[in-house]
């Protein structure tokens, strides 16, 4: 009876502990991850002089006034510069998941000459850093006058080599090629079946790469700040740095950066949050095929 119970006791299955060293690493990468954001968070309620005199964690009563001071600055400049982050962001993403979904969908289903090579090529476009292209896009840019134009931060944002890789990779598992078959079948042209039959199935996948893609146009600095020089059409992210080393000078420009950046935020908390019904929808059709 013991030794049953002995074995019991010992099975796998029945050994329920939590491991305490991952969950405890887990719990570490989670504080480094939220502290930052709890700090800009706390800060941007505080005025100058708290800010400067005091370092906690405690909440003040100036966050209204911060929002109030940075509306006003230089006539309502920071709207702007979010206005612009969201057309780059918005219209960039959209139009970079569209062409992420039509290539995908390309290399997917259709067999062409190339086709192999084209793919690799675009992998290897993952590993190249945006970094080492911004100065020659800008060198580019010039050449042909676009240069402090609003094309000069969307056109390159629309070519997305890993959005590219997405779409491949979701266009083959969510499109089966007997359902492409059975429209052309009845008829239907390239385009017809394209845009009634595969970007249906496509468009969760499609939501993810315009997610992904949002965020990072909407978090890019180098790029304009290489090609724009007319601060109305900086970013937000270009024109808080702006803020910011005006600030060496201004230290009262410090609240209305620190304020900035939590608004900033918002509108990203906002996408995931109304766009996480597309993830769900998602994630259960995988769980039906599966």
């Amino acid at each position: 009876m013991s030794t049953t119970q002995t074995r019991t006791r010992n099975r796998p299955g029945n050994n329920r502990r939590t491991p305490l060293l991952p969950t405890g690493i887990l719990l570490l990468g989670t504080l480094y991850c939220l502290v930052p954001l709890v700090w800009v968070v706390v800060a941007s309620t505080k005025n100058g002089s708290e800010l400067f005199t005091t370092f906690t964690f405690w909440p003040g009563t100036s966050l209204f006034d911060n929002i109030g001071e940075l509306t006003e600055y230089r006539d309502g400049v920071y709207w702007r510069w979010m206005a612009n982050s969201a057309l780059y962001a918005g219209f960039g993403g959209f139009l970079s998941a569209l062409l992420s979904c039509l290539t995908g969908f390309a290399l997917a289903k259709y067999r062409f000459p190339g086709r192999t090579a084209l793919f690799n090529i675009l992998l290897a476009g993952v590993l190249v850093p945006p970094i080492m292209l911004a100065v020659p896009q800008f060198l580019l840019f010039a050449e042909v006058g676009l240069t402090n134009t609003y094309l000069s931060v969307l056109l390159p944002s629309v070519v997305s080599p890993f959005g590219i890789y997405l779409g491949r990779v979701y266009a083959a598992a969510a499109v089966p090629d007997s359902l492409l078959e059975a429209a052309r079948t009845e008829g239907a042209g390239e385009l017809r079946v394209f845009g009634s039959v595969a970007l249906p199935l496509m468009l969760p996948g499609l939501v993810t790469v315009f997610l992904f893609q949002f965020v990072a146009i909407w978090n890019n600095f180098l790029l304009p700040y290489i090609l724009l020089s007319d601060d109305n059409k900086f970013p937000v992210t270009v024109g808080l740095y702006t803020l910011l080393n005006q600030g060496a000078s201004q230290p009262v420009l410090y609240t209305l950066v620190i304020t900035g950046s939590l608004l900033s935020v918002i509108p990203l908390i906002a996408l995931f949050l109304s766009l996480q019904r597309s993830w769900r929808i998602d994630l259960l059709s995988g769980a039906v095929k599966a």
